[in-house]
């Protein structure tokens, strides 16, 4: 064998392994190629208030910027804010706080890898009901006053005596049938003595001063019978 035939043999068999090595370095390099497709967005609520949070799964490690905008009637109405975010295979979140309404559309721009990503995610719609809000009302300030407790209807006092009506004749109040002791009575009731009392004891007198003189006179009418 010559030695040109030799040389080209060897030419030939370095560029197909050049050409093989080549292809496999660009399918790897594919398939660590920042896309479009590593990155999504979704509207949610965190703590009763509206969140836009964009997951950037580029395994590559490329360095994105995230542009938020508020959409209206096919325009960017309101830019929401813009920040970087590093992906990783298992996914690198960013978050922005926005008091979305509900149904509003939001258009979210992707610049990655010097540019070779340079587009928007699919229009995001937000959700139909919007966050319920967590915040309660603070109590006031102050040592509340308690209410006075609430007076009870006033029953009706029944009066003690009872009511005539007109056209009806009161009942007659029963009397003691015991007769009642005179008005100048009422000291000698107390002692036990009558009103006879002293009119007894007047005749008893008399009677004593005539028995005595019945007796002196009888007694010197018998001295005097005695001396004759």
């Amino acid at each position: 064998m010559s030695i040109s035939s030799r040389t080209s043999r060897s030419v030939r068999i370095l560029g197909v392994a050049s050409a093989t090595a080549a292809l496999a370095l660009g399918v790897a390099g594919n398939a660590f190629a920042c896309s479009i497709k590593d990155f999504s967005a979704a509207a949610s609520c965190a703590n009763g208030k509206g969140v836009i949070t964009v997951t950037d799964t580029d395994a590559s490690g490329k360095e994105a910027t995230v542009s938020v905008y508020l959409e209206s009637n096919g325009a960017d109405a309101k830019h929401v804010g813009d920040k970087t975010v590093t992906g990783t295979k298992a996914g690198a979140i960013v978050t922005f706080s926005e008091d979305w309404a509900p149904g509003a559309q939001y258009r979210v721009h992707i610049n990655a890898n010097k540019g070779q990503v340079n587009d928007d995610i699919s229009l995001l719609m937000t959700p139909s009901k919007a966050c319920a809000t967590s915040e309660t009302t603070p109590p006031a300030s102050g040592t509340p006053t308690p209410s006075a407790p609430a007076t009870p209807p006033s029953s009706a006092t029944p009066s003690d005596t009872p009511s005539v009506s007109a056209g009806t004749t009161a009942p007659a109040t029963t009397g003691d049938n015991s007769p009642s002791p005179a008005a100048g009575n009422s000291n000698l009731a107390e002692t036990g003595a009558s009103s006879s009392t002293p009119m007894i004891a007047g005749i008893a007198g008399g009677l004593v001063v005539i028995g005595g003189a019945a007796v002196f006179f009888g007694m010197r009418r018998r001295g005097a019978s005695k001396s004759n």
